[in-house]
C-alpha cells in the first residue's frame, strides 16, 4: 500500500535544501494550513450536497437538480451567496462575545479535523494521547455555542444554548467511555498505533460483543454531539426559530453551518479510525490473493469510503426519527447509555485480561 510519507518527506527535504530550517518549517506550516482549510471547505460542500440528495431520496424527491449536472454546483452557489450576504447588525448584543463565538466553534472543529489520519502517512498530528486530544478539543465547541446564545440577548438563542450545553456535556461521557472501551482493547491512545493494531482484523471484530456495543453507543452519542435530528433540540426550528444562531447572518452563520457538517464528518472519521480499521484495507486471514487485491486500493479511498458509510448511517437516523423532548434526550443518556457503557467497559476489561479477543 502506498505510503504518503514519501511525498511529505520529499517536500520537507526540498524546502530544507533551498531554505533555512526556520523558514522551511514556516512554509511547511503554511502548506499544511492551506491543505487542511481547503479539505475542510471541500468536504463541507460535499456533505451538504450528499445530505440534500439523501434527504430527497428518503422523502421521494429529486433534491438539487438545477445548478450543474445533477445539481452538483448548487452547494457552490449557496456558498458564494453566503459569503457576499450582508452581516445584519444587532443592537442589543454583547458585541465582543457575539463575534468571537463563531470563531470558537470553527476553531474547535478545525483542531479536531487536523488530527484525523486520512491515509497511510497522511496525518498532520499524531500525539501519543491522540484519542484524549480529540475528545478534549472537540468539546470546546460547546463554549462557542453557549457564548452565541448568551451574547445574542435573545430568549430563543439562550434556550437553545442551554439545551446544547446540557446535551453535549451529557453525551460527551458516552462518547468518551465508548472510545476508552476500544482503547482498552487496542492498548494505546495514539491513533497511528490503534490503526496499526487493526492490520489483520478491525477492532469491531476483534472485541466481539463489547466492541459492537461500544460502536452502537458511540454512533448514538456522537450523533447527539453534533446537534442533529432527532437530537436537534438546540436549534429546533419549530420551537426556537434557529436556536443559538438565530441572530447570526452571512459568514457568521456560515461558520456554524460549516462546523455542524464537519463535526458530523469528524465523528464518523473517529468511528472509522477506532472501530473500522481507519485507512487499513479489509483483510481475511488466509485469503492472500484477496488481501493483495484489497491492498491495491489507496488508503485514502478506504478511509473516505468507511467514513462516508458512517455518515450515511447518521443521515439515515436523522431522516427516520422525530425530534426527542429534552427530558427524553437526557433520560436516554443518564439512565441507559451511561450505565450500559460502564458495564461494557468492565466486560471489555474481562475480554482483554482473559485474552478472549481475536
Amino acid at each position: 500500500m502506498f505510503d504518503f510519507a514519501i511525498i511529505t518527506d520529499w517536500i520537507d527535504q526540498t524546502l530544507k535544501t533551498f531554505l533555512p530550517e526556520g523558514w522551511a518549517f514556516f512554509f511547511e506550516c503554511v502548506l499544511i494550513a492551506l491543505a487542511l482549510l481547503t479539505a475542510y471547505a471541500v468536504l463541507a460542500m460535499i456533505l451538504i450536497y450528499v445530505e440534500r440528495k439523501i434527504c430527497a431520496l428518503f422523502q421521494c424527491r429529486l433534491g438539487p437538480n438545477r445548478v450543474g449536472p445533477f445539481g452538483v454546483f448548487q452547494t457552490v452557489a449557496d456558498t458564494l451567496k453566503m459569503l457576499i450576504k450582508e452581516l445584519i447588525p444587532i443592537n442589543s448584543v454583547d458585541r465582543v462575545l457575539f463575534f468571537v463565538a463563531p470563531f470558537i466553534v470553527i476553531a474547535a472543529s478545525v483542531l479536531s479535523f487536523g488530527a484525523i489520519p486520512f491515509g497511510n502517512g497522511l496525518q498532520v498530528l499524531d500525539f501519543n494521547i491522540g484519542i484524549f486530544y480529540m475528545i478534549a478539543v472537540s468539546s470546546l465547541g460547546v463554549l462557542g455555542i453557549m457564548l452565541a446564545g448568551w451574547s445574542s440577548n435573545n430568549k430563543y438563542s439562550m434556550i437553545g444554548a442551554m439545551r446544547s450545553g446540557a446535551q453535549m456535556i451529557s453525551y460527551e461521557l458516552s462518547v468518551g467511555m465508548s472510545l476508552m472501551t476500544m482503547v482498552l482493547l487496542a492498548g494505546s491512545l495514539q491513533l497511528s498505533e490503534i490503526i496499526a493494531a487493526q492490520a489483520d482484523t478491525w477492532l469491531i471484530f476483534q472485541g466481539h460483543i463489547p466492541a459492537l456495543i461500544a460502536f452502537v453507543v458511540y454512533l448514538v452519542a456522537g450523533h447527539a454531539e453534533t446537534n442533529r435530528g432527532p437530537f436537534d433540540l438546540p436549534e429546533a426550528e419549530s420551537e426556537l426559530t434557529a436556536g443559538y444562531h438565530t441572530e447570526y447572518s452571512g459568514i457568521q452563520f456560515g461558520f456554524f453551518y460549516l462546523a455542524e457538517y464537519l463535526n458530523m464528518f469528524i465523528v464518523a472519521a473517529i468511528a472509522t479510525t477506532v472501530f473500522l480499521g481507519g485507512w487499513m484495507p479489509f483483510h481475511v486471514s488466509g485469503w492472500d490473493g484477496f488481501n493483495q487485491i484489497m491492498d491495491y486500493i489507496p488508503s485514502v479511498l478506504w478511509f473516505l469510503g468507511k467514513t462516508f458509510f458512517v455518515v450515511f448511517l447518521s443521515l439515515w437516523i436523522r431522516w427516520s426519527f422525530p425530534r426527542l423532548r429534552i427530558d427524553q434526550l437526557l433520560k436516554l443518556e443518564w439512565k441507559y447509555l451511561l450505565p450500559l457503557n460502564l458495564l461494557n467497559l468492565l466486560l471489555m476489561a474481562l475480554v482483554v485480561v482473559f485474552e478472549l479477543h481475536f
